[in-house]
């Protein structure tokens, strides 16, 4: 990842070239975790699965600072549609005369290569499709969205895509976080020329080295898309202790698309830190109710029920826990950095390296990789891991940071060795 990231614009059963951009992640917060997904193409409202009335309770809180306004999540600005006049002329008045092109490629060259956008990866906020092309950074779902936003308006067609077994856990201060990953697969308009045994979708993975033809993905609406939006915005704030306003972000996200059982999570997780415990208690087993097996809302759950000194049947869902998940996340981390306490680097070197089997591009695993090497004085080793911790940094003031150690830990070693006599 680092400054300059990857984007990958390829048919699903062929590579193709790498260009400048973007890379991953839908951040999503929880005390244990929230699921942050992804998808296209609007769909009327869903019926409620579960009855919000005893699950919403705005009198608990202070009243929204913030304009929630769903519909502008997906919006095209002036100046993005200026973008398009500027760079793709005749892209959204009609077909290319006597040109041959891909527009979807010609649109991603556009984006992502001739590197006028500069465009970086930027997990700190969720921004809308708009406030991406502003900024001229984004995360995963922030680039997914701008650039579905400038293919619908070229008239291509467009398909939010969630990847399964592609979630990565995280930390952010006492919250834990799994992010999930979606892509988007473009379609050529009716009227566009085509060649003779092209694939179908061309598909549009922000995720350096994502295999996607291996990919198994699920097509999911523009109404989840943005249910999802409101949810980050909510699990982002709450991170910042800014529980009441976090509370009607993850209100609003579900009660947009109650199928997004990840904000009814968030929501959980608002009334615990507002002290409302029996409230999420309630919220966790409305989750659990539709969902049995959904660790992150049955781990919220036996914290929720810890509180209560309700032990026994926190007990019997700890156990049920234990049988999905018999390794939970940072497990093997948090015996890493007992190890180091203890100054036992070999152990915590291989304990590192089992979280980094599971959570490949999480760059404080890398990072603490690179201090058990300190350890043992692999300066090598120090060098790649800090390089990896950098290129795996999800905002700008990480990247930094780890820029910064490692020009630092470089300088070192290219400093000559004089010896006085």
């Amino acid at each position: 990842m680092g400054t300059s990231q990857a984007i990958q614009a390829v048919h699903v059963s062929h590579p193709a070239p790498r260009g400048r951009a973007a890379l991953r992640s839908l951040g999503a917060l929880t005390l244990l975790a929230l699921l942050a997904l992804t998808g296209c193409a609007t769909a009327p409202p869903p019926t409620p699965a579960i009855d919000p009335a005893p699950l919403i309770h705005d009198e608990l809180f202070a009243p929204a600072r913030d304009v929630i306004e769903p519909d502008k999540v997906m919006a095209i600005s002036p100046r993005m549609r200026q973008f398009l006049h500027d760079r793709l002329p005749n892209s959204t008045t009609g077909p290319l005369m006597l040109d041959t092109r891909d527009l979807r490629a010609m649109l991603l060259d556009a984006l992502y290569k001739r590197g006028d956008l500069q465009l970086e990866y930027d997990a700190e906020m969720t921004r809308t499709a708009a406030e991406a092309y502003d900024a001229k950074a984004g995360n995963c779902l922030s680039l997914a969205m701008m650039t579905a936003v400038f293919a619908r308006e070229m008239g291509l067609p467009v398909t939010f895509r969630q990847i399964y077994d592609e979630e990565q856990w995280s930390r952010v201060g006492d919250l834990q976080v799994v992010s999930g990953h979606v892509n988007i697969a473009l379609a050529r308009r009716r009227t566009d020329f085509r060649v003779l045994g092209e694939e179908s979708s061309l598909v549009v993975d922000f995720l350096p080295g994502a295999q996607i033809a291996r990919q198994r993905a699920m097509a999911i609406d523009e109404r989840m898309i943005v249910a999802m939006y409101l949810n980050n915005r909510a699990a982002e704030l709450m991170s910042q202790a800014q529980t009441d306003r976090a509370y009607w972000w993850a209100r609003a996200a579900w009660l947009y698309d109650p199928r997004l059982l990840s904000a009814l999570n968030t929501l959980g997780v608002i009334y615990r830190r507002h002290g409302e415990t029996v409230l999420a208690e309630r919220v966790f087993r409305a989750v659990l109710a539709r969902e049995p097996a959904n660790v992150q809302a049955m781990g919220n759950l036996v914290q929720a029920l810890r509180f209560q000194d309700k032990l026994a049947e926190a007990q019997a869902y700890d156990a049920q826990l234990a049988a999905l998940q018999p390794f939970p996340p940072f497990k093997f981390f948090d015996l890493g950095v007992a190890a180091m306490k203890t100054g036992d680097y070999a152990k915590a070197r291989d304990y590192f390296a089992k979280e980094i089997d599971r959570s490949a591009y999480y760059h404080e695993f890398h990072f603490w990789m690179a201090l058990a090497n300190v350890g043992l004085g692999k300066w090598d080793i120090v060098r790649d891991e800090l390089a990896k911790a950098e290129e795996y940094s999800v905002t700008s003031r990480q990247r930094q940071l780890y820029s910064a150690k490692l020009d630092s830990l470089r300088a070192k070693m290219d400093r000559p060795t004089v010896k006085s006599r």
